[in-house]
């Protein structure tokens, strides 16, 4: 596809496949195919994968201030834009929060709900978070250093995963990159999880520092029709640290 203008801003959508709609949302500070190239081909052998890069991201604009709202609105844009009343909504750390917004705002129009290492609420991103807890171990470091030096922290085999750093990385600016974490702190859905109705599926890894399980179980445990799976071997990245499980997790849901 390519730029289409949703909501006032240019933003970058890839559609491939076809069949009912899934709407794959990536996490903070990346973009659709850094985050979810292993998701678009294979589902887009079912489904039409429609990918976007959020705001502030990617080929997309990159306004100096937005909000986690302006995200849901994007989502809710974009289905308008190609005439879908109902979809699927999978998102991935930042995109999972848009998601739920999105399900809790617009509940039927999403299908099926699938929350990757996700959280129900925060007051920082859970990377700034992060950063701040180990401020002491990084001070000086570049991003790509902070990644590498923090990865034991977010995945469960940071050897591996040191061949997928783009996954942590951005190509951001400082300021740009800020504005992107400042747009998904001092958020709570906890109160508004119950008005979703699509059925939902929770995954969250076992060795995820940014988004713990735990954070992932209260998800799963305040929307009604949630499904929780904990992955063994994976941290926050699952669909690169056990990319045949997770979509095999991920297939099947979606096929019930």
């Amino acid at each position: 596809m390519g730029l289409i203008k949703i909501n006032g801003i240019q933003l970058f959508v890839a559609v491939k496949g076809a069949g009912f709609p899934i709407i794959l949302v990536h996490g903070v500070g990346g973009d659709h195919l850094a985050h979810l190239k292993n998701l678009i081909k294979p589902l887009s052998k079912s489904f039409k994968t429609i990918a976007l890069d959020c705001r502030g991201h990617g080929q997309s604009d990159k306004p100096s201030q937005f909000t986690i709202e302006d995200h849901a609105n994007d989502i809710l844009g974009i289905m308008d834009h190609f005439g879908i009343e109902k979809a699927h909504l999978l998102g991935v750390s930042m995109g999972s929060y848009i998601a739920q917004l999105v399900a809790i705002r617009a509940p039927d129009r999403i299908d099926k709900l699938i929350l990757t290492v996700t959280k129900s609420n925060g007051l920082t991103s859970s990377v700034q978070r992060l950063f701040k807890e180990n401020e002491a171990e990084i001070k000086g470091l570049d991003m790509h250093s902070t990644i590498v030096k923090l990865l034991k922290y977010m995945v469960y085999d940071p050897e591996l995963m040191k061949n997928h750093l783009e996954i942590f990385e951005t190509t951001l600016s400082p300021e740009q990159f800020d504005a992107t974490n400042k747009a998904i702190g001092a958020f709570d859905f906890r109160k508004d999880l119950s008005m979703i109705k699509a059925k939902t599926l929770v995954i969250s890894g076992k060795y995820d520092g940014l988004n713990p399980p735990a954070d992932g179980k209260e998800v799963a445990s305040l929307i009604k029709n949630a499904r929780f799976v904990e992955m063994k071997y994976s941290g926050h990245a699952p669909m690169f640290e056990e990319p045949k499980t997770y979509l095999d997790i991920v297939e099947h849901f979606l096929a019930q």
